[in-house]
Formats: structure tokens, sequence, C-alpha cells
């Protein structure tokens, strides 16, 4: 969710022209998808660092009222002319950029946000979160994807093409989300590969009650802030 973005849209879209790269890229957002139907709340998913669009429209086809919001405009109007009847606005993870677009009356259902998390600085990442709960309905869910660290860091930076980037331990997000009151469901983590450098997480939560949780034992997060 950076800038470099809009430079870099047409390749993106190039090397990136399809929404997912593996099965279980595909089964975990159908999953969430399925989810979201049960939760049966009124609103839209908010697909948070929707690049050019892909993923969305494989939203939209599960058959979810979705939006899709990045602070790309380049990579917004590639998702537009690829997916006229969807919508997609600019902002960025902080919700207030998309409450505005949405309006008063179209609260968020749900909130997707893969690889895009990625790109805010670690210490933003637990306010972020709560506020993405503050917005949910009771049953709401959140998913987040992510490259992952192993072993006992909770968070590095990495080399990413674009953008400064961070890996995290799966459990450390874990605890930062019921942190935030959305406690976790499942997750799913993938081993690297020809097409994927590191492990890689999807993690689901929902928002079970209105009140967050107690503040939960701490899973060793090594990294000041979380």
């Amino acid at each position: 969710m950076q800038p470099g973005y809009d430079h870099l849209a047409a390749e993106y879209e190039r090397a990136f022209p399809e929404a997912f790269r593996s099965p279980l890229e595909r089964g975990v957002v159908a999953a969430f998808a399925e989810q979201v139907k049960e939760c049966a709340a009124e609103g839209s998913v908010v697909d948070v660092g929707c690049g050019t669009g892909h993923v969305t429209a494989a939203l939209a086809a599960a058959g979810v009222p979705v939006v899709g919001v990045d602070p790309s405009q380049a990579m917004l109007e590639i998702a537009r002319a690829a997916h006229p009847e969807l919508r997609f606005v600019r902002g960025t993870c902080d919700p207030v950029t998309w409450t505005q677009a949405l309006g008063a009356d179209e609260p968020p259902a749900a909130v997707l946000a893969r690889f895009s998390l990625i790109h805010v600085a670690p210490d933003r990442v637990p306010g972020i979160l709560r506020s993405w709960a503050e917005r949910l309905p009771i049953g709401g869910v959140v998913l987040v994807a992510f490259q992952a660290v192993d072993g006992g860091r909770a968070v590095v930076s990495f080399d990413h093409a674009v953008a400064p980037a961070w890996r995290w331990h799966p459990d450390v997000m874990a605890d930062h989300l019921l942190r935030a009151g959305l406690t976790e469901r499942w997750r799913t983590v993938s081993r690297p590969d020809a097409d994927h450098r590191f492990p890689e997480c999807h993690l689901l939560a929902v928002k079970e009650t209105s009140e967050p949780p107690a503040v939960p034992v701490s899973r060793g997060c090594s990294v000041d802030g979380c």
C-alpha cells in the first residue's frame, strides 16, 4: 500500500494476471466468502489493498457484496477497466478512508487483506486491526494473508520489490487479532516453492462479542509495540 505501485501497475498486472497462484489460495478465499455468507451481516466485504481487482471479482462471483479499496490510482484504473460492474474506491487500510467512500449507511460486513498489511509498519498494525474490529458487526469476518516467519522472531523486514514490507509469525498476528477483539477460527500456512520465497499464512478471525477480550497471554512477540 505504497505509491510505488502506481509506477509499476502495468507491470504488476502482467506479472499477476490471475486472482490466485495456487489452489490453496483459491480455496481459502472461497472459504472466507462462505463464512461471510453464514454471518449474513448487512454491508459489504472490503477488499483492502485490492490492487488490480482480480480477488475482488472472485468474491463478487462467489455471491458476496464487495468493494475494492486501494491507495494506487493506477491499480484502480486497471481494476475498473477489467471489472466495470464492480465498485473500486481509493483508500488505505485505515477504515476512515473507506467508510467515507461507502457512506454511513453501508457498514463493512467483513475485511479481506491479502498481502496488504505487510506494507504497514509493525507498530501500526495493532491499531489498524482494532479499528476494523470496532466497525464490524458481531459475526464479522477478517481474513489476513502475509508472508510468514518461522521460529522465535515476531516480525522481520524483507526486501519487497516495490515498498518496505514485513513478515509476521502467525502466532503473533493471531495475538494482535485477539487483542483487537477478533478470534481466530483457522489458518493455513504454505511452504516456500518455485513461486513463493517465504512461507505464507492466511488467517481467518471472527468478531464474536461487542467487547474486546481481556489481554491474552503473549506468545512471545519480541518487537516493541507488538
